[in-house]
């Protein structure tokens, strides 16, 4: 039973942190160290159980957009195979030009994931005091963000340097600690959308590239997982409950950003980002 609970916990963190812009890696690296489930000697284990329990946000965006995503893909591959033919007329289609600004804001995190690929998977990239530095300075630039944004342009009026800007942003969530959704609605906030605006594009952003990434993080793990430290059973139970809870973010943070600014999450950023320093000073815990 209690195998269970830690499974639930484990969903509902990683459900809750992946889409709000608060970090998923910081939340989940505290909870498995405070829980003693990461095994110093054997980090893989923890990776590879991470890399199920993401599946189930990776589905919660699917289901939640998946009249977008096969509206976007039927315009995208429509427009791509007339540009085939020859047909290079102006892309009119909201949805085919959607396509194509998520295809330009992908290619600056697959470019540096696979550039610093062996960074990003090394043991500094885990060190809680880079955690908590990217937990600060991305709560600074975001609220940088609120001051100088217009907020005023809707889904209809983004533009191909704002999936390049945006696509940018996003790279910075390769350091641990930024958070995806973190670094992008910043991204889209510099440049002047409003905030559920920024989300929303900040989620159909990351699909190709969580999508890739968690696949061929699985791929890797996948021996490790019969040595999850909470078992197999535990681990769809972990999942199931973070595609659940990841279905309620969604919904939460895109309402809640169409009335209020993300005040609230720089505030946790920052004062999550402090305990982690204090923690690791008093060695309460360790990196």
């Amino acid at each position: 039973m209690q195998g269970l609970i830690t499974a639930v916990i484990l969903g509902i963190i990683q459900g809750l942190t992946e889409f709000l812009p608060i970090s998923s890696t910081a939340h989940l690296t505290l909870a498995g160290k405070f829980m003693g489930l990461i095994d110093p000697l054997h980090p893989e284990h923890w990776t590879a159980t991470i890399a199920v329990i993401q599946l189930g946000t990776l589905i919660a965006v699917f289901v939640y957009f998946v009249k977008d995503i096969i509206e976007i893909l039927k315009s995208f591959f429509l427009d791509f195979f007339m540009r085939m033919k020859g047909n290079h007329a102006g892309i009119t289609d909201l949805n085919a030009k959607m396509g194509w600004m998520i295809v330009v804001g992908t290619l600056p995190v697959a470019i540096l994931g696979l550039a610093f690929r062996k960074v990003i998977e090394g043991t500094l990239t885990k060190n809680l005091y880079v955690i908590a530095g990217s937990m600060i300075t991305l709560a600074v630039i975001l609220w940088l963000a609120e001051i100088v944004g217009k907020r005023t342009k809707e889904m209809q009026q983004l533009g191909f340097l704002d999936a390049i800007v945006i696509g940018i942003a996003q790279s910075f969530a390769l350091i641990p600690g930024a958070s995806r959704s973190g670094s992008t609605i910043t991204g889209g906030l510099f440049m002047g959308l409003k905030r559920e605006t920024a989300a929303k594009f900040s989620f159909l952003l990351s699909l190709p590239a969580v999508l890739a990434s968690g696949l061929l993080e699985l791929k890797e793990s996948v021996k490790e997982i019969p040595d999850s430290p909470i078992g197999t059973v535990q681990l769809i139970v972990a999942t199931i409950s973070a595609a659940i809870v990841g279905y309620l973010s969604i919904w939460f943070l895109l309402a809640y950003l169409k009335k209020h600014s993300t005040g609230i999450f720089i505030g946790y950023r920052i004062f999550l980002g402090l305990l982690i320093i204090i923690l690791l000073s008093a060695k309460i815990i360790t990196t």
